[in-house]
């Protein structure tokens, strides 16, 4: 039975897979192989790896322009995905037995490594993840910090409107101590002049009663005195304060 042309598509696309080196070992052959970045990044001595001489200004000046970012740590799993092991602690030296000088074709054999993979799929995973709870966090904080502002902003509205009641209610009692002090001016001087009138009536009762006693007998002063208290009773009251009849219109009855 002939394979049929969707299995030979696939084989041919697996084929073109085999043949052609992944974009990151490519890029960072081209790194290592170009002489102008030789004091960055070079071959070690005998050219079965290459070392990272200076790392801050691999991560600063070469990783943005090739892979999109400046993560030398990120540059580094990279690696590690792919096989690569660091040779020693004194420096930055890492090898791989198909990354060798001269032997570029040997690249195709270098394959990913499926763990390795798998575990950076979920580092990256896990590095979204964070990034989103970052900016969750801080859109929370911005709402705090706005509700914070808002119930501060209440709060001070409050203040000025107390302050304003309490200016107000201290005017007001100003004010009814005023009223209350013009009153009593009044009142008092209601009283003053009631006590002055009924002394002149008084006066006068008591002198009209002696002359009408026509048989020369004198009335005595409790009783002349008797005689004007009830006929004040009948008087009408300003304030509290009984007033002659004469007095309602301006004017005192003669006798």
């Amino acid at each position: 039975m002939e394979p049929s042309s969707g299995q030979n598509g696939s084989a041919l696309l697996e084929q073109v897979k085999k043949s052609t080196p992944p974009p990151f070992l490519l890029k960072t052959y081209m790194l290592v192989e170009d002489p102008q970045t030789d004091e960055v990044i070079s071959w070690n001595a005998d050219g079965s790896g290459f070392v990272v001489w200076q790392p801050t200004e691999f991560a600063r000046d070469l990783l943005p322009t090739l892979f999109k970012h400046s993560n030398f740590s990120s540059f580094v799993r990279q690696l590690n995905t792919y096989g690569f092991h660091k040779v020693t602690t004194a420096r930055w030296e890492f090898r791989n037995g198909m990354f060798l000088k001269g032997k570029k074709e040997l690249l195709c054999e270098i394959r990913r490594r499926k763990a390795c993979a798998n575990r950076q799929d979920r580092d990256r995973r896990r590095d979204h993840q964070t990034s989103s709870d970052n900016i969750n966090a801080g859109a929370d904080e911005d709402r705090r910090s706005s509700s914070s502002e808002s119930s501060l902003s209440e709060y001070s509205n409050l203040v000025d409107e107390n302050e304003s009641l309490k200016k107000e209610n201290g005017a007001l009692s100003f004010e009814l101590s005023s009223m209350k002090r013009r009153c009593k001016e009044l009142l008092d001087l209601a009283s003053k002049y009631a006590i002055r009138n009924n002394h002149s009536n008084s006066t006068l009762t008591i002198t009209g009663n002696n002359n009408r006693h026509g048989d020369g007998s004198n009335i005595t002063e409790e009783e002349a005195i008797g005689d004007v208290v009830r006929k004040e009773e009948k008087g009408l009251k300003l304030f509290g304060v009984r007033l002659a009849d004469g007095d309602l219109y301006g004017t005192r009855k003669r006798m």
